[in-house]
């Protein structure tokens, strides 16, 4: 089984009922795309987005099924909602909410046990690039965020690099291409199905770089933040995607 190609859409803390008109055009637009598609709107619209057909995800969730935890989400309520994913680990919240691997892994665990697939996310910072620390790190993440029960049906890993994400910067080619590629062996070696679980790219994706980011080996997709957020951007993405 190949990698199944990956167009998600992360809106961030963007988005009211009005946006529901971006995912009709969307699907007008694209009624039979070639891959995948996801939208990670914020928990307000889950289950509005989910009512409109388009696969939905969540931006996160607990680690624990309930409980009095005051302003978290569980997987079990995201997928009540309508939600069939959840990204985890994303560098914001590593950055804005001092995440762990050890919290990442925990809440993968929880996601895959209510049955949704596990958007982990990992990535290096500009410091550790600068000082050639980059495969160290995400080894480290890979290592510590993806836990055991982890399969190419209930787990996508996003490469994100921090320094590229909103900036407009990407990295090189042979720089994603060498993250993708040693993320490839290590989920090879680790996991029975390693070589078909899902690689994203993620960071300053735009209609002007998508084919060529899509063209690198090991790319299966990308996780897109402010360009899913209109329809007129996130829409060649998709076809870029479709035609790689």
């Amino acid at each position: 089984m190949a990698p199944r190609k990956l167009a998600a859409g992360n809106w961030k803390m963007n988005g009211t009922l009005a946006a529901l008109a971006e995912i009709d055009r969307l699907r007008s637009d694209h009624p039979a795309p070639g891959c995948d598609v996801l939208i990670c709107p914020p928990a307000t619209l889950i289950h509005a987005v989910a009512a409109t057909g388009i696969a939905t995800g969540g931006q996160d969730c607990h680690a624990r099924p309930s409980g009095a935890h005051t302003g978290d989400i569980a997987a079990a309520q995201l997928s009540d909602a309508g939600a069939s994913h959840v990204i985890l680990g994303h560098s914001e919240r590593r950055t804005d909410h001092a995440e762990t691997n050890a919290q990442v892994v925990a809440k993968a665990v929880a996601a895959h046990a209510a049955g949704l697939v596990a958007v982990i996310c990992l990535g290096e910072t500009e410091a550790q690039r600068d000082a050639g620390d980059t495969l160290a790190v995400i080894s480290e993440q890979l290592a510590g965020s993806v836990p055991q029960d982890a399969t190419a049906a209930n787990t996508v890993i996003a490469y994100e690099p921090v320094w590229a994400i909103g900036t407009g910067r990407t990295p090189t080619n042979d720089q994603i291409a060498e993250v993708h590629a040693l993320l490839r062996d290590r989920l090879s070696a680790r996991f029975a199905d390693g070589a078909d679980m899902s690689l994203l790219y993620g960071g300053s994706v735009k209609p002007g770089n998508a084919a060529e980011i899509f063209a690198i080996p090991h790319v299966n997709g990308a996780l897109v933040g402010g360009a899913s957020l209109k329809a007129a951007d996130f829409g060649p993405i998709i076809a870029a995607l479709s035609a790689a």
